[in-house]
């Protein structure tokens, strides 16, 4: 049976929870056979009486009779079935050709995995380099300023989600537990057990090399390929049928199911897709910077005398305010304990983003500040699917120069920005927030990197924030810019099948296509889509 909203203080016993679990049922000890944690999290509210709160799968004695007389508590029940129930099977002689998923990233690498594990040996195919290959080149941009296009931070084996906080926690729909999937699988390749009852889970970069690798020889293992340096140029369609598609090396592969889990940075192949006339609309997302604080500081706004106990770890936090010019400026991605990282896939371009480790130990706390954007902000959008593209590559460019051309990114003090004034050198204090951003920082004035609007939005929230978290608007706090891909600024629509509009046997899936953001999501899309390509081969044979 299930137990949810069981409370109990930051410093309680296991003997503790079993008495609280006693206490709650109204059992004896002896009744009880055993509990797991399916589920904890900490309620904040009070800094100064921070509590955990458990959600519990139970087994005692005589079950039925404690669950007919607990009937009417909400918080009591039967525990749900979340194991996974695959929707089919390949027959003994899998479907040729078998079918073809671009891109490694949670997405790509999930479907890959769930079609593999239904025994339909899937093609995929990466326009990057296997992992740790992939590492070296990201840390060449990082450590030497030398971008390679086709393997940093947004292309390679792990996606985008590798250089990350490695965040696996999503507020989507999940009523066939699928994100319980995500997790199982990430626990079997190396992840912490814990992932399977914290409520805000994390990994961190390095652990999620290790565990890429291992998700990639289970693939293989089951009969599955995954090609590396393999990027797909053009998809072949004929009749409104995908009927295969070639590499950049020449080489054709037949397809008539082809999963697209593209990231939302491979913006190449949307040109591709918009040549072929493949069915895009353009849509919403956000622009704006990363902040620094001290993490010291987040702690100590968000736990109070609590800052530092280690079953809080370091604290996030989750903020928004609509500003007066129409627009809201929000948090996202907040990477507590981590490192602000480049992450450009365009030469001449800055694009920042965050990254954590699973320790959360480094000094800063980063997070991007961002405002929404929408099609109507964009040049030429009304001819133009692809114009949210060129207005991302538009603030990124001048983000580059005003970093000063070599991958440097832009950065302002906090202070200096509200008071629209540039920044002209760091804060000299010890105790001062320092970038840790690699190549470097040039400080300079960020408004000229952003939209007004978002300008605007921005001088007018981050005040706001502080009157939550104390501090928040600090003159020494560091803002480092531009933060531009938030999300996908097209939708490759589907119907209800998880097929293009116009195109069968297309598949579009993930952030790139514009129906997940973050990497529990983009996995959770990853296995529907896998579901439905198996469904859709299964009844053509």
């Amino acid at each position: 049976m299930r137990l949810t909203e069981l409370k109990l203080p930051l410093d309680h016993t296991d003997a503790d929870l079993t008495a609280a679990i006693l206490k709650r049922l109204g059992i004896a000890a002896d009744e009880l056979v055993g509990y797991t944690v399916f589920r904890r999290g900490h309620d904040a509210r009070k800094p100064s009486a921070i509590l955990l709160t458990y959600t519990l799968d139970i087994e005692v004695r005589n079950e039925k009779a404690l669950l007919a007389r607990l009937a009417k508590d909400r918080n009591v029940g039967l525990t749900p079935d979340t194991s996974y129930h695959f929707v089919t099977a390949a027959p003994a002689t899998p479907p040729t050709p078998r079918p073809v998923v671009i891109g490694t990233g949670p997405c790509g690498l999930f479907a890959g995995l769930i079609l593999a594990q239904m025994g339909f040996r899937p093609l995929i195919l990466e326009r990057g380099k296997a992992v740790r290959e992939r590492t070296k080149d990201t840390w060449g941009l990082w450590r030497k300023g030398q971008l390679n296009p086709e393997s940093n931070v947004q292309f390679g084996e792990g996606g985008a989600g590798t250089f990350s906080d490695g965040k696996l926690y999503s507020q989507i729909k999940d009523p066939a537990y699928r994100g319980r999937k995500v997790l199982t699988e990430f626990v079997k390749a190396g992840a912490p057990a814990e992932i399977l009852y914290l409520s805000k889970p994390h990994i961190g970069t390095f652990k999620l090399v290790t565990m890429v690798e291992t998700m990639r020889a289970e693939i293989e293992s089951l009969g599955g390929e995954i090609r590396f340096q393999s990027k797909v140029e053009e998809i072949d369609i004929d009749g409104g049928q995908v009927r295969g598609l070639r590499l950049a090396d020449g080489e054709t592969i037949a397809a008539t199911h082809i999963v697209l889990a593209v990231g939302h940075s491979a913006r190449d192949t949307f040109e591709m897709l918009q040549r072929h006339g493949v069915h895009i609309e353009a849509k919403p997302f956000s622009i704006g910077v990363r902040i620094e604080h001290p993490q010291s500081l987040i702690d100590r706004a968000r736990f109070g005398k609590n800052a530092g106990h280690p079953r809080l770890g370091a604290a996030d936090y989750k903020l928004v305010h609509h500003c007066g010019n129409e627009r809201s400026a929000y948090s996202f991605c907040m990477c507590p304990g981590g490192t602000v990282v480049a992450a450009t896939s365009e030469p001449g371009r800055v694009v920042t983003n965050g990254m954590s480790q699973y320790s959360r130990n480094e000094r800063n706390a980063n997070s991007a500040i961002v405002v929404g954007v929408t099609p109507a902000d964009y040049p030429d959008s009304d001819t133009d699917v692809l114009a949210g593209i060129a207005f991302q590559r538009h603030w990124e460019s001048l983000a580059f120069e005003a970093g000063g051309g070599d991958y440097r990114a832009p950065a302002q003090r906090v202070g200096d920005f509200l008071a629209g004034r540039p920044s002209t050198e760091l804060a000299s204090d010890q105790n001062s927030v320092h970038p840790s951003y690699t190549p470097g920082v040039r400080m300079t004035d960020l408004s000229r990197c952003l939209p007004d609007y978002v300008v605007a939005a921005l001088r007018e929230a981050l005040p706001a924030f502080g009157r939550d978290i104390p501090g928040f608007a600090m003159d020494d706090a560091l803002m480092t810019g531009v933060e531009t891909r938030t999300s996908s600024p097209i939708r490759i629509t589907r119907n209800e099948e998880f097929q293009s509009l116009n195109t069968r046997g297309l598949f579009p899936a993930g952030e790139g296509a514009g129906y997940a953001g973050g990497i529990l999501s983009a996995a959770v899309d990853g296995i529907r889509v896998a579901e439905a390509v198996a469904l859709s081969m299964s009844s053509t044979k």
